[in-house]
């Protein structure tokens, strides 16, 4: 059995705890290495070294950190199946899940390259008589990033690269479930140029989790996950003096009205709902047909779909549809919702409790499931299922779909499928949710706009990737400057002796 590291001044490192954990391949079951739990004091000499190395890096200038991350999208270029190989293997998403996983950091990171202007300050000529005014990016100094399970390159990447571009230094707390991806990531930044500890990896639990919130050298946190976490990481994270920003749970609803092409309506849902197995925090989760007839509609075209929904290994290749839930614990929830959704009243239309794939009977694979006829107060509403479970709400008007996403206490992200330009305007200019989209299923923004929810899916002022990284990871500097201009009473001008 494969036992990881923590990847700490350019090297991997045993971890010294005592304390490890399991990572699972979720299509077998089986244990397949162990990763080391740190404790606060392997965090805090990780720290220690990251902040030495950060004076030369953050003095480093920012085209030549940038030349560091355009070499780092070349190798990611070269090692992309490597990459995802290793990601499926270890979260169960298929190959091509895995590559989009990868892809989409790798976009951050190209975007990151764009570094020095975003470093720009501004500047005031003439502020006031022989005044000039003027303002400086700087580096925060140490950065560290709490990342989750679902997107083991794609989210490490968000938070450490723009950290890194603006000169900081970088902690990361990977997800234990599957940490191989972020120390490759970490390997592949030495290879591109970055200096040793600049970027730490650590590995750990809650411990290590307390350890970077109480830490006084680290000045920002990043956080992906749940909402019960966001709001602790948030809450002690800015009690601590911290600049944090949290993203946190999610039940993203999609909209369809009457006049929409249900075809396509129904396409997207089966791919937003059902891709990765549910486990996205983009994914959308909830149906809301408006009117009786749209929504008999929707599920007819929706049913053979799910159907015909291949589930099984990544090993399986092009041929599979989604793979395994990540952990045993992860498919008893979804079977627990799913139960209570059937015992509160909900149609199950269908029913994906009984799959069994051959060959794989221990591994975590959860079979799609359909409810129609869903209500507010439901368990399988109210909660992130995170799995292949898609609820539908039938709506009577626009008004009540719209009513029904505004009051939901998540905002991460929503969308709205209609032929109608007037009504897709209202609902994005109306709609109290972080991300949307417009005919389009899962509005993640590309690398160059900002990605962020409102209400309990975002805690903090600043989102994540786009511009808002860059002023997220560095301090504004404010310089008001005057020279005296020499000159005497009587336009004499005097020279000052230089020595």
């Amino acid at each position: 059995m494969e036992e990881l590291c923590h990847f700490i001044n350019g090297k991997r490192v045993k971890g010294t705890s005592g304390r490890f954990a399991d990572v699972y391949n979720p299509a077998t079951g089986e244990v397949q290495a162990r990763v080391p739990l740190a404790s606060q004091q392997e965090l805090d000499a990780a720290v220690a070294d990251a902040a030495k190395a950060q004076v030369k890096w953050g003095a480093t200038n920012p085209q030549r950190r940038a030349r560091v991350m355009m070499e780092f999208v070349r190798l990611l270029n070269r090692d992309m199946d490597k990459l995802a190989e290793k990601l499926s293997s270890e979260h169960g998403k298929t190959f091509p899940d895995a590559k989009g996983d990868v892809q989409r950091g790798l976009e951050v990171i190209e975007f990151c390259i764009g570094a020095p202007h975003f470093m720009k300050g501004e500047f005031s000529d003439g502020a006031g008589p022989g005044i000039d005014m003027y303002s400086m990016r700087q580096p925060l100094g140490v950065a560290a990033g709490i990342t989750p399970f679902n997107f083991p390159a794609m989210i490490p990447m968000w938070k450490m690269g723009p950290a890194l571009s603006a000169g900081n230094a970088f902690i990361l707390k990977p997800s234990e479930r599957d940490p191989s991806v972020p120390l490759m990531l970490a390997e592949l930044l030495q290879e591109a140029g970055l200096p040793d500890g600049v970027l730490q990896v650590v590995n750990g639990d809650k411990e290590a989790v307390d350890a970077i919130l109480d830490n006084e050298t680290i000045q920002a946190v990043g956080f992906v996950g749940s909402t019960p976490i966001a709001e602790y990481i948030y809450g002690r994270g800015c009690s601590n003096g911290k600049r944090v920003q949290c993203f946190g749970g999610a039940k993203n609803h999609m909209i369809v009205m009457p006049d929409a092409d249900m075809d396509q309506a129904a396409d997207a849902l089966v791919g937003a709902g059902y891709g990765a197995a549910g486990e996205r925090c983009m994914a959308i989760s909830v149906a809301v047909p408006v009117g009786e007839k749209t929504a008999d509609r929707l599920i007819e075209k929706l049913v053979p779909r799910i159907e015909k929904l291949k589930v099984g290994p990544y090993t399986a290749g092009d041929d599979v549809d989604y793979g395994p839930v990540v952990t045993a614990a992860a498919k008893e929830k979804i079977l627990g919702l799913v139960e209570s959704g059937v015992k509160q009243g909900a149609e199950l239309v269908v029913d994906g409790r009984g799959f069994k794939l051959q060959g794989y009977e221990s591994g975590f694979f959860v079979g799609p499931h359909l409810f129609d006829r869903v209500t507010p107060e439901m368990d399988i509403y109210r909660q992130e299922i995170f799995g292949p479970v898609l609820c539908q709400v039938r709506a009577d008007s626009y008004d009540d779909a719209l009513n029904l996403v505004m009051d939901n206490e998540y905002g991460n992200g929503t969308a709205i499928f209609t032929r109608d330009g007037d009504t897709a305007r209202d609902f994005a200019s109306r709609i109290n949710v972080g991300m949307v989209g417009v005919n389009v299923p899962i509005p993640v923004p590309l690398a160059y706009h900002t990605f962020g929810g409102w209400k309990k899916s975002g805690f903090g002022d600043l989102n994540q990737h786009g511009p808002d990284a860059f002023r997220f990871y560095t301090r504004t500097k404010t310089v008001t400057s005057r020279w005296p201009s020499g000159l005497k009473e009587g336009g004499e001008f005097h020279f000052k002796q230089m020595d």
